[in-house]
């Protein structure tokens, strides 16, 4: 993928494949791979669901054709741009969403959400162009959490302040799920009994 263009399909088995470039269905699709939607799904239930989201052809994709197909859909998440190294989780694009909007539309310059349309590239484009805000100070804190620095004093005001916007919960286990899941329907039986 050239970094100069924005594109409209990927190669998969040699083939153009048409995608979904708008950043809404790129965001709609990052919240069933890694976000609270695709969270009872295994990676690859949640690698398929994405496939299925990113591909105007989907149905018509060779199973055979499904790694190179998550291949991809990486790279295009990515903008075309070198796999960064893992490191640790710093941001939630459902969490973080009042944010980064904030910062992008700072960015763009104008209110990105009343766009009809915006390529994911763009979108990232302006999300890497964030620079100082509200949602650098909270990655800067969670990073330094999460690497076991100390926070300097303003850092850690800031956040006893704003710690739950700051902390990033893990998903939940199928285990704490399902616990979940029983005391719900334990808790909707006695309000039922007690409407009796």
């Amino acid at each position: 993928m050239n970094a100069w263009t924005l594109p409209v399909c990927v190669t998969v088995g040699g083939q153009p494949r048409a995608v979904y470039t708008d950043y809404r269905d790129i965001l709609y699709l990052l919240n069933w791979l890694d976000g609270p939607r695709g969270a009872a799904l295994r990676p690859d239930e949640r690698w398929y669901v994405a496939l299925a989201l990113f591909y105007r052809d989907f149905a018509a994709l060779d199973p055979a054709l499904y790694p190179e197909a998550a291949a991809a859909l990486a790279a295009f998440l990515a903008a075309g741009q070198p796999a960064a190294p893992a490191g640790p989780r710093l941001i939630d694009w459902q969490k973080d969403a009042g944010l980064i909007v904030a910062g992008v539309n700072r960015a763009a310059g104008c209110e990105v959400r009343a766009l009809p349309y915006l390529h994911w590239w763009s979108f990232i484009a302006w999300f890497a162009a964030i620079g100082e805000g509200a949602l650098a100070t909270v990655v800067a804190i969670r990073e330094k959490l999460a690497r076991g620095k100390r926070l300097e004093g303003w850092e850690l005001e800031h956040y006893r302040a704003h710690r739950a916007q700051i902390d990033l919960r893990p998903e939940p286990t199928a285990a704490e799920r399902a616990e979940k899941e029983r005391l719900l329907r334990m808790l909707d039986g006695k309000i039922v009994g007690n409407e009796e």
